[in-house]
């Protein structure tokens, strides 16, 4: 039995040393041809590029909104000063600095007079898509200098193919940025056989990744670690590196928070403060323990979850520290009760590694295996992207026409009143004119006094909020936003008052709870 396991590692080595040959060979060989190598990355580049714009275009969904409410709606605020921050920025749980990203882009659209309301909502879906096709360039030749061509391309064909990936990296939200911010800096991490690593560069990216996210730290915790233990002049890494980079990074994310607070915060204290210790997180729903083994990680990798468990039979020595940051990432998640998709998100990279090492040991199945995975991946991916959840984006479409109503004085103004979950459509980022519009709100109980919950006290007795709100018909607004499901509930006032419905909006083939399969917009008349 030991002379077995001796000739079995004997021969794991003799693999690793023609591995290591062949891919020295085909570096020299690269070197030697700067051109061809130039002429690749060229290709790659103008790929990724056009992929991700293609990408962006057939995006036409919401998927959470944070997407909206923790970027663009800051961002049209900064920049227009009108508009509506939600309890976390009165709390100084959020950092100005990611909106702060896009309210230059919407002062530079406003300086030169083109800030209509189509380049607010896609200049920064085109920017994260943009992002996004740079953090693809960096992940196909970081998996280039790791392996050979072959696995270096039925990786990214995986990549690509994601249709979680898809769904998410061209939306604004943090969870996309802190995902190609990962990416980015996982090319300069110092891997066993990388020839691109560079401390400062990785360090930089992740204290980026921090500011915009500080949940990031949870993925790059034991690639520190890693590396600090694999780093031979470990003092030198510290004091050149580690220290000057979180210092400046502190200092920066302070300066920009204290000048929009109007005082000193320091949001990644109190994000901690009131998400981890005070449990803030939980008001949003909270799901067991074992929610994203049974859940969450399958529906994120998908149709690769097979591909993912053989790469991992294969790689997992030569790629423990990967492994170990996807299993680590998910067991610190599953021991916060509020879970959603998007939060393991950003491991989702290290996934595909192992997929497209499986997918190249495949051989002669291997070309099925991608066209199975190629459609599997594509119905989910243009179904989510265009069809499922897109009403609450064309609502506000339909909404933005009443601007022209609201700059008629010999009209009856436009006052608009979403009778809906809280937070559930965009709002002034993708209306861009200063309508009279409300929503339900839904602030978390901060131990505050006088604090209610406006949409669930609404949603216990809808008539009685209605008749108490509006007492008066003068008091009444011109439009009602809803929900279908809601409709049965609010005839009688709807009825009594002239409301008349004008607009039908689908929304999803799949009603759940208080959001229904279409959204309805009622006028007075």
């Amino acid at each position: 039995m030991e002379s077995l396991r001796s000739r079995l590692k004997f021969e794991n080595k003799v693999e690793d040393v023609k591995l290591r040959k062949r891919k020295s060979l085909l570096y020299s060989k690269e070197e030697e041809n700067p051109l061809n190598n130039g002429v690749l990355r060229a290709r790659v580049v103008l790929f990724c590029v056009v992929f991700r714009l293609i990408n962006c275009i057939l995006v036409q969904t919401s998927f959470v909104p944070d997407e909206y409410w923790q970027s663009l709606e800051v961002s049209h605020r900064m920049v227009f000063n009108y508009g509506y921050l939600t309890w976390e920025w009165k709390a100084g749980i959020r950092g100005f600095s990611y909106p702060l990203f896009f309210a230059l882009l919407y002062k530079i659209l406003h300086l030169i007079n083109y800030d209509s309301v189509y380049l607010l909502i896609w200049l920064p879906r085109v920017t994260q898509a943009l992002l996004a096709a740079s953090a693809d360039v960096k992940f196909f030749f970081l998996i280039r200098t790791l392996e050979n061509h072959d696995v270096a391309r039925w990786t990214f064909f995986c990549h690509l193919c994601s249709w979680f990936t898809w769904f998410c990296c061209t939306r604004t939200l943090t969870n996309s940025t802190e995902t190609s911010l990962t990416c980015l800096a996982l090319f300069y991490f110092p891997l066993s056989g990388s020839k691109t690593s560079s401390s400062t560069k990785y360090l930089a990216l992740v204290a980026l990744a921090v500011i915009v996210r500080p949940t990031a730290l949870i993925v790059w915790f034991p690639l520190l670690l890693y590396h600090f233990w694999q780093e031979e002049h470990k003092l030198r890494l510290i004091t050149h590196s580690c220290i000057p980079i979180g210092v400046a990074a502190v200092v920066i994310s302070a300066l920009i928070d204290c000048v929009f607070y109007e005082k000193w915060t320091l949001v990644q204290f109190n994000f901690l403060k009131f998400n981890i210790f005070h449990g803030v997180a939980d008001f949003y729903g909270s799901h067991p323990w074992h929610w994203y083994l049974t859940q969450g990680f399958a529906v994120v990798i998908g149709p690769n979850l097979p591909f993912f468990l053989h790469g991992c039979t294969i790689a997992f020595r030569r790629y423990k520290i990967l492994l170990a940051v996807v299993i680590w990432t998910i067991t610190v998640y599953s021991l916060l009760p509020h879970k959603e998709f998007r939060f393991i998100y950003p491991v989702l990279p290290f996934c595909m590694i192992f997929c497209g090492i499986s997918l190249s040991h495949l051989k002669a199945w291997r070309r099925v295996a991608a066209v199975v995975l190629l459609v599997s991946n594509l119905v989910p991916a243009l179904y989510t992207g265009l069809i499922h959840q897109r009403g609450t984006l064309d609502v506000m479409s339909h909404l933005q026409m009443l601007c022209e109503d609201g700059s008629d004085s010999t009209r009856l103004q436009p006052d608009i009143l979403f009778l809906m979950p809280c937070h559930s459509t965009p709002f002034y980022s993708h209306v861009h004119c200063p309508l009279k519009m409300r929503f339900l709100e839904c602030p978390p109980d901060l131990e505050e006094e006088g604090y209610f919950d406006e949409a669930e006290r609404f949603y216990d007795k809808p008539l009685l909020w209605l008749k108490t709100s509006f007492p008066y018909k003068s008091s009444l607004p011109t439009h009602l936003v809803l929900f279908d499901v809601l409709e049965k509930d609010i005839s009688a006032f709807l009825q009594a008052n002239n409301f008349v419905k004008t607009t039908e909006i689908f929304h999803t083939h799949f009603p759940e709870g208080r959001v229904g399969e279409s959204i309805f917009i009622y006028e007075r008349h």
